[in-house]
């Protein structure tokens, strides 16, 4: 597989810059108070081994990235390492679970709107938000790619200009007591914490999608994951503790807008406002980039006979896949209606953990058969298969702690994408090459 005519002009700091835009969204408006919940005060300790953990997943994307450079990402690792049906699994994973992200997201933002209208708070207005959200970036997508762009890039420095004012002023109002480490918390709520905690780390996937654009990517993927891990690790806990100096015991409830609340305390309402505003941004221009993003993956699927073909559809005038970009915004409301940010979460935690793990296992398959970019030295990992074996159990670890449900309803939809996948293959059984 090639990726023909795509210029190669992204570096480390393009890359790094997109990874972190990815991975600072804004689960990070909620996530505190959740992590919280489990663990109180001893919450850095976890965002520490989160931050092994996903050190550890980031090296076999490191491995996995500077062997195969086509764009993809993980889709494109998995199906150069084990074949069509993993790629059209892991690439359907992570369609799930950008419908799943979107509307937990989607909550977010309308919970962050109620905030600062309670009126806007009764079922009725919540799922009429949702709505209305979903149909005006559908609206925008189908219009046209270049119209959902600028919307995204408005929207970008909303989410930021908000923590970095909160961390500056909240770090001079942190009560020392509220930090007292109540002792290391067990290995489940540790894990159950970790699981939760991922979803603010997750991005790297997804940032990794343009990897046919990436110059150099033996040197520039690892290089630029790694920044990123660092410096988004920094910020996460550093937030942490502010909310925790600040909150005390109070941040484990306050789970609608826990940083909101933190800037009240120190900054008065009309901190409160701004990163409720701030969280209000995130959410929508996360939503609004999903929204931008996600549909073609569907529609690349369909094109290539892996899913309907109705799916494939492009507007006569706006040329933009629009069936797709329909399809992705029901099913985001749908669940966003129906569902709660947790409940979410966690299961988007786990179909991406389970890509996370076919990137482990490829970075093993692509290391034996000793693929790389057109004869380019590689990204080597120290001690071989070590490390991705060690990722992979660690992945295998955080998902044991699922709930019997949570496993229930991601073997539903895993057996689902398989019965689709030879579905397919029957109607069509000389399907062709996977765009990537």
């Amino acid at each position: 597989m090639k990726d023909e005519g795509l210029i190669r002009a992204v570096g480390v700091r393009g890359l790094g810059a997109g990874i972190v835009n990815y991975t600072i969204g804004a689960g990070i408006f909620v996530l505190p108070a959740l992590v919280a919940a489990k663990v109180g005060a001893a919450a850095p300790i976890v965002y520490i081994i989160c931050a092994i953990a996903m050190g550890l997943i980031v090296a076999c994307f490191a491995d996995a990235g500077s062997r195969v450079s086509l764009s993809g990402g993980t889709y494109a690792y998995a199906e150069v390492a084990f074949g069509k049906y993993v790629g059209f699994m892991v690439a359907v994973s992570l369609w799930i679970s950008m419908i799943l992200s979107s509307a937990a997201v989607a909550i977010i933002f309308v919970d962050s709107l109620g905030q600062i209208v309670p009126a806007l708070q009764s079922p009725v207005a919540r799922n009429a938000i949702i709505i209305a959200l979903y149909v005006a970036l559908v609206l925008i997508n189908v219009r046209g790619v270049k119209i959902g762009s600028g919307v995204v890039q408005t929207v970008t420095l909303g989410k930021l200009i908000p923590i970095f004012i909160l961390l500056a002023v909240g770090a001079f109002a942190i009560n020392p007591s509220n930090l007292t480490w109540p002792g290391m918390p067990s290995a489940g709520e540790t894990a159950r914490a970790t699981v939760i905690l991922i979803f603010a780390f997750m991005g790297v996937e997804s940032a990794l999608t343009p990897s046919g654009e990436v110059k150099d990517p033996a040197r520039t993927v690892p290089r630029a994951i790694f920044l990123a891990l660092v410096l988004t690790t920094l910020i996460y806990i550093a937030l942490q503790v502010v909310a925790q100096g600040i909150l005390g015991a109070e941040l484990a409830t306050n789970t609608k807008a826990p940083l909101a609340e933190a800037a009240r305390r120190v900054l008065g309402r009309g901190g409160e406002t701004l990163v409720l505003l701030g969280a209000a941004i995130s959410t929508l221009g996360y939503v609004a980039g999903d929204m931008l993003a996600a549909p073609r993956m569907p529609y690349a699927l369909a094109r290539d006979g892996l899913l309907p073909k109705f799916l494939s559809s492009v507007h006569e005038r706006y040329r933009t896949p629009h069936v797709a970009i329909i399809a992705h915004a029901f099913l985001c409301a749908l669940l966003a209606v129906t569902g709660t940010f947790a409940s979410l979460a966690v299961l988007v935690v786990l179909l991406t953990l389970l890509v996370y793990l076919a990137c482990c296992l490829a970075a093993i398959q692509l290391q034996r058969r000793d693929v790389r970019v057109e004869g380019a030295v590689p990204f080597r990992l120290r001690g071989g298969p070590i490390i991705p074996i060690l990722a992979s159990t660690i992945i295998i670890w955080l998902m044991s702690s699922s709930t019997r449900q949570e496993f229930v309803s991601l073997g539903e939809m895993l057996i689902a994408a398989t019965v689709v996948f030879f579905l397919m293959r029957l109607a069509k059984p000389a399907v062709a090459p996977a765009s990537t």
